[in-house]
């Protein structure tokens, strides 16, 4: 998976409609293999965003789960400290 797609699902507060669109954009720029498409294919490139969107929208308003929401902050602070854990500073 690409690694700037974050997990969405079971956070307090829920992910906005900005972070799920992004979430889109990353995921049409790796399977595409364009960071900016050209003008021929922008058309196709911004329908394939939200089409990937609204499925992601509706994937997560019908998951269901026991588990407690996750904390934003904390989930941050993890994975900042298995960054440094990964990249240590010199």
């Amino acid at each position: 998976m690409c690694r700037n797609i974050k997990t969405l699902f079971n956070f307090d507060p829920p992910a906005t409609e900005e972070e799920i669109r992004a979430a889109a954009l990353q995921y049409v720029r790796k399977i595409s293999g364009f960071s900016a498409p050209s003008a021929a294919n922008q058309a196709e490139f911004d329908r394939a965003i939200e089409e990937v969107h609204q499925a992601s929208s509706r994937l997560l308003r019908s998951l269901v789960t026991s588990a407690p929401p996750k904390d934003r902050e904390t989930e941050a602070a993890k994975a900042h400290a298995r960054a440094e854990r990964r990249f240590p500073a010199k």
